[in-house]
């Protein structure tokens, strides 16, 4: 079995403005021209990536297999808001503008590695930040559950931002709000990370391919810049179906798309 680095962190880092320990764990903030983002420290661990047959809704690309990570990684507790993308960018690309809390959309893959994180990094040294790969992103969704939700077995439009004209394995139909909301105006995951079903989809680092068989340590798919390969999304959004917001589900687009329902969320390596 692949050896797992427990020790926490030592924190604070240089670039934290605060930090702190609460109930799910350890984190650090930085902060932009007056903006501040949480960062959660997500501890090594192993879990079942995919989706067993038996769960409903599920698609073919998500075969169930093991994942090991052998290192923790600080990871945002909210995706990017729209506050945090004008005090990097100088600009707001969002259709829905009425709260600088909500999260920014309108924004691509490429939009973010070659634009946003270099601007973001030079703000702070030793920040280091990235997108998070899609194994870190469905291990932290989940946060220890494996059902398809970090939930439990359903959700309701009081617990995610999604199309409640569609509900998940027939369940109750809830509020169709046709927009996003703020990145924190619905409850946290057991984790202490924010939507991570619903609002918007989370871009990824991975470009999108089939599943292994078998264990997997550390996955990340190789990324380059070409407008071929399409790269993964996560979470589902405020238009999605509520079967499109399980732990599991996945989408992927070209890296040059934008749109109302795609977003992200920032990650950053152990040290």
């Amino acid at each position: 079995m692949p050896a797992l680095n427990q020790l926490p962190p030592v924190i604070p880092f240089r670039w934290a403005c605060t930090y702190g320990e609460d109930r799910t764990g350890l984190w650090q903030a930085f902060e932009v021209a007056g903006v501040r983002q949480v960062m959660r420290w997500i501890p090594p661990g192993e879990f079942l990536m995919g989706s067993p047959e038996s769960e409903a809704e599920r698609s073919d690309d998500e075969r169930q297999h093991r994942v090991v990570l052998t290192e923790g990684f600080w990871l945002a507790d909210t995706a990017c808001t729209q506050a945090l993308w004008q005090a990097v960018m100088g600009d707001n690309p969002s259709g829905f503008k009425d709260d600088p809390q909500n999260p920014v959309e309108q924004v691509s893959w490429l939009d973010i590695t070659e634009k946003f994180l270099p601007k973001l990094n030079a703000l702070a040294p030793g920040l280091d930040l990235v997108l998070p790969t899609e194994a870190q992103w469905e291990y932290a969704c989940r946060a220890g559950t494996t059902t398809p939700f970090s939930f439990g077995e359903q959700i309701t439009t009081d617990q995610v931002n999604y199309n409640g004209n569609y509900p998940y394995a027939g369940g109750k139909k809830g509020e169709y709000r046709n927009k996003t909301v703020p990145v924190k105006a619905l409850p946290a995951n057991p984790w202490g990370l924010y939507q991570m079903h619903g609002n918007v989809w989370e871009w990824c680092v991975d470009e999108y391919a089939e599943y292994p068989e078998g264990t997997v340590e550390n996955p990340v798919v190789h990324q380059d810049k070409q407008e071929s390969r399409r790269r993964v999304l996560r979470g589902g959004g405020w238009i999605s179906g509520g079967g499109r917001c399980r732990s599991a589900d996945r989408d992927a687009s070209g890296p040059l798309v934008r749109g109302s329902r795609i977003g992200f969320r920032l990650a950053r390596r152990a040290c």
